[in-house]
């Protein structure tokens, strides 16, 4: 069954009732104006005698023609009342569903997502504030589709970058033990040189213990973010940074490195302390690496920043695009030996992102250098 559209009822319905007080107030008037030219008559004989009479015989045929008067214009008053109820009614339904008919076609475009649909209403009544309502509700539904959005990009971004992950890990991983294995291989079969164990089992363990070391690293690393969340503390900045620097410090004064310190400004920071420090502390260990004895590392704050400068050769620009990818080197750090396995900064800028700290890494001029800079 069809549907009437709500113009039409409304019509229709405005129209029956102007139609009825039409046909009630016509009806009135029909039954009441014979009475009222019989009540003229009556009461005109009733008050005078005599010298009145003629006033008598005047009034009553005039009292009558009124009356009907009054009858032969009345199907000429209904028919105008009639055509005033038609034009009252198509106005009025107008303007009454001319809004409703806006919100609906601004809503049809809202159900396809149309960024720049919007109920359009200028009245400040009850249909006005739906409009208003609905204008609300759809940017408050856009808003969450977006962030929705956001979320999947980052959903299969951190997806993607799983994968990359599983992917360099596997290819990094297989270099040192295909290596291993020639190896043992060569050892079991005597061939060449390898016949000498004394020499190669040394090694061998050697390489075994570094691999080991980086299948632990590895493995951290694959562990970020899905370990559950370390509670933030309070820290005070001097006597935590210090801390941290104790150790590495040790080191570079074991390797001729000048380490200095200096936190001028006392001021707190919430961080989760072990979750920083594992990311501080790479930041130092690759400090202590990369810095040639007879030079200097030097670790401060300057206002809400925290700086670990060291003295090397800077990174060039090309490389910086890529120094927080994982397994990445340098391509004068190729070497494992001197150049790590490429996991530190990766997971530096890992546990950075996670904590939401501004961060960055940038070469120096005088001295020549690198500066590590985090914000807090």
């Amino acid at each position: 069954m069809k549907k009437l559209k709500l113009f039409p009822k409304i019509f229709i319905y405005t129209l029956a009732l102007l139609l009825l007080i039409t046909m009630l107030a016509s009806g009135t008037i029909y039954l009441f104006a014979p009475m009222m030219g019989e009540n003229s008559v009556l009461s005109e004989g009733t008050y005078i005698d005599g010298m009145s009479s003629a006033i008598k015989t005047a009034a009553i045929p005039r009292n009558t023609e009124i009356a009907h008067t009054i009858l032969r214009s009345l199907p000429h008053t209904v028919a105008i009342c009639i055509v005033v109820s038609l034009l009252c009614a198509y106005f009025f339904s107008k303007a009454i569903t001319n809004p409703i008919k806006g919100i609906l076609d601004a809503t049809n475009h809202m159900a396809v997502l149309d960024r720049k649909a919007a109920c359009k209403t200028a009245t400040n009544d009850e249909i006005g504030i739906l409009a208003n309502q609905i204008n609300q509700l759809y940017q408050n539904l856009l808003s969450t589709i977006e962030h929705l959005q956001e979320e999947k990009d980052k959903v299969s971004e951190a997806e993607k970058q799983k994968i990359d992950f599983l992917r360099s890990a596997s290819h990094e991983l297989k270099t040192p033990v295909t290596a291993l294995n020639a190896m043992l291989e060569n050892m079991i079969l005597k061939v060449g040189k390898y016949s000498d164990y004394e020499e190669y089992l040394p090694l061998c363990k050697e390489r075994t213990e570094r691999l080991s070391k980086m299948i632990s690293e590895v493995l951290d690393a694959s562990k970020l973010g899905t370990t559950a969340a370390e509670e933030p503390q309070a820290l005070a900045v001097d006597c935590y940074l210090s801390e941290l620097c104790k150790q590495y410090r040790l080191i570079a004064q074991a390797n001729g490195i000048s380490f200095q310190e200096d936190f001028p400004e006392t001021f707190t920071i919430t961080l989760p302390p072990k979750t920083f420090a594992r990311s501080f502390s790479n930041i130092l260990s690759n400090a202590v690496a990369y810095t040639l004895p007879g030079h200097s590392i030097f670790v401060y704050t300057d206002g809400r920043k925290l700086i670990v400068e060291n003295e090397c050769e800077p990174i060039s620009a090309e490389h910086l695009k890529h120094i927080f990818e994982p397994f990445y080197r340098p391509d004068y750090a190729r070497n494992q030996n001197d150049g790590g396995n490429g996991l530190g900064l990766y997971i530096v800028a890992s546990i950075l992102d996670s904590l939401k700290l501004t961060y960055s890494l940038e070469p120096m001029q005088k001295p020549l250098g690198m500066r590590f800079i985090i914000t807090f």
